[in-house]
């Protein structure tokens, strides 16, 4: 298992629907800031948004398991091997996301319980 960098790429903002739908002073996703990194590789990242995680985990953990060898899908997605780009599911604020393949082994720190 290898590791997966992720970097946000853009946080959004649709003022038309946080205007109609939400809460006073809501605001672009204060959790995330363009440019971060972060590795993943079978569990969150400390400070990561554990909704972001939900909506992106399937990926970092394919590529972890080296997925994405080839393009994901049919080739009809991402045209660069090893790479994902995903967002979480705020339909208010979205976070986007570059998930990449790295050739760093990823290290079980954890004993599990039997």
């Amino acid at each position: 298992m290898k590791k997966v960098k992720i970097t946000v790429l853009k946080t959004t903002f649709h003022t038309d629907l946080a205007k109609e739908y939400g809460a006073e002073g809501l605001t672009a996703c204060p959790m995330m800031k363009e440019g971060d990194v972060f590795y993943a590789d079978y569990a969150k990242p400390d400070g990561f948004c554990d909704e972001a995680w939900k909506a992106i985990y399937q990926y970092a953990f394919a590529l972890a398991h080296g997925a994405g060898a080839t393009p994901f899908y049919y080739k009809d997605w991402i045209r660069k091997p090893g790479v994902a780009i995903c967002a979480c599911n705020d339909g208010l604020r979205p976070v986007i996301f570059k998930l990449e393949a790295t050739d760093e082994k990823a290290e079980i720190d954890y004993v599990p319980v039997r």
